[in-house]
């Protein structure tokens, strides 16, 4: 494939990550222009409320401007004026974002002439997002022109490069795979990679247990969710409207759930505190799957903070044995702890970061914070990681350093029982 058709090949790949993106928000936008208003607003509204979402999902803020009075009549606070920002990205959107250029990255890769297939790439989706950013000002919504361009090309760009290096990497042979480490003493190479393979483990693990624990809820908080849907009173493309805007804040919901396993918990209004020890809320919006929230005080809510310092253990225990086989300290043990607390330092750090993608204003007045404190629940995860990580590894290792040997007939040791 010579360099011209690489960079249309990576240009496509950008356009259909884009298309779908935005083709499933202004589908159903689309929809609702025709079948609930009969054509009769001008469809730029309708592509420009698709554009929205769309920016707003890759952490674009949203300057909202409207009528007090409408505000009031929508049951939202207020602070009288009607302007307002919305930033609170679903991630749903960013995911999908993530995932399909992760994959245009691998396959990017595969051709001859990389560097155009990827420089295309990035250009095309840069077009697009300009070409979104501009065409949704509007009076009354109008998003970040600065973020509008940088945000999306970072959310595409950086997966798309890495899927593209561990492509490239997984096809080079063994010897012709550097590392930006390869200077580095052969016990600090092993500390990182130990480091990095416990943290992301027990952050894997702790979002794995959040996400059971949100359909859990969901499933318990049945009643009081379909309360909500039938407050709100829409009709059937109202509910697939609502339900697919839902779905999209599901990985939000998934990460505020790990930082109340954490402990500091999220907020959902100002002056709101959701945690493991209590649940204390003001006047909430009528947003369905929030009637899935724990209520009141929780008898035994202390034993959540036991997930986090469990996952780090288990983690550290379980891969025990990868990072024994790279430390060949003599003295074992202060790597030992050190790959421990430099797993919930990693750990800490993708929750923490997470968080912050995960939170942001919602709407006017006391909605204008919303989501997870990011500084403190990393802390949190940090020290309860860390510490349970680095003394996982040191019982596993004096356990498997202490198991009695026998020698067989061939002169092999083997464990004793």
């Amino acid at each position: 494939m010579n360099r011209s058709l690489t960079a249309l090949f990576g240009a496509l790949e950008a356009l259909l990550v884009a298309g779908i993106g935005l083709g499933v928000p202004l589908a159903l936008l689309t929809t609702v222009w025709g079948l609930h208003y009969g054509l009769g607003p001008d469809w730029v509204l309708f592509w420009q409320g698709a554009a929205d979402l769309w920016l707003l999902g890759h952490g674009v803020d949203l300057a909202v401007s409207l009528d007090p009075n409408v505000i009031a009549s929508l049951g939202l606070p207020s602070d009288g004026t009607g302007d307002f920002t919305v930033g609170l990205a679903p991630l749903g959107v960013a995911t999908l974002t993530v995932a399909l250029a992760l994959r245009a990255g691998r396959r990017i890769a595969e051709v001859e002439h990389f560097r155009w297939g990827a420089g295309s790439s990035i250009g095309a989706f840069l077009l697009v997002a300009v070409l979104a950013t501009f065409s949704a000002q509007g009076a009354v919504v109008a998003p970040s022109l600065t973020q509008g361009v940088l945000f999306p090309i970072v959310l595409f760009g950086a997966p798309l490069l890495l899927g593209a290096h561990l492509e490239r990497r997984r096809r080079a042979a063994p010897g012709e795979r550097p590392l930006w480490t390869g200077d580095w003493p052969e016990e600090w190479q092993a500390l990182l990679s130990a480091s990095l393979r416990i943290g992301l483990a027990a952050a894997v693990a702790l979002f794995g247990i959040a996400a059971l624990a949100v359909a859990v809820r969901l499933i318990a908080g049945y009643a009081d969710v379909i309360a909500l849907y039938e407050s709100v009173q829409p009709d059937a493309l109202g509910v697939i409207a609502l339900t697919i805007a839902q779905l999209g804040l599901l990985p939000n919901i998934v990460v505020w759930a790990a930082a109340w396993f954490a402990g500091p918990g999220f907020a959902i209004g100002a002056g709101s505190s959701i945690g493991p020890l209590g649940t204390a809320v003001g006047p909430l919006p009528a947003v369905p799957v929030l009637g899935a929230l724990p209520a009141g005080e929780q008898a035994l809510g202390f034993l959540a903070l036991l997930v986090p310092v469990v996952a780090g253990f288990l983690a550290a225990a379980f891969l025990h044995p990868t990072v024994a086989a790279t430390i060949r300290a003599q003295r074992r043990w202060p790597w030992l702890a050190g790959a421990g607390l430099g797993a919930g330092l990693i750990a800490g750090l993708v929750v923490a970061l997470l968080a912050w993608l995960s939170g942001g204003p919602a709407g006017p007045g006391r909605l204008a914070t919303v989501g997870p404190d990011p500084l403190i629940v990393g802390l949190c995860v940090l020290a309860e990681v860390g510490i349970a990580a680095a003394i996982g590894l040191l019982a596993a290792d004096r356990r498997a350093s202490g198991t009695p040997t026998a020698v067989d007939g061939g002169g092999r040791g083997r464990p004793l029982g």
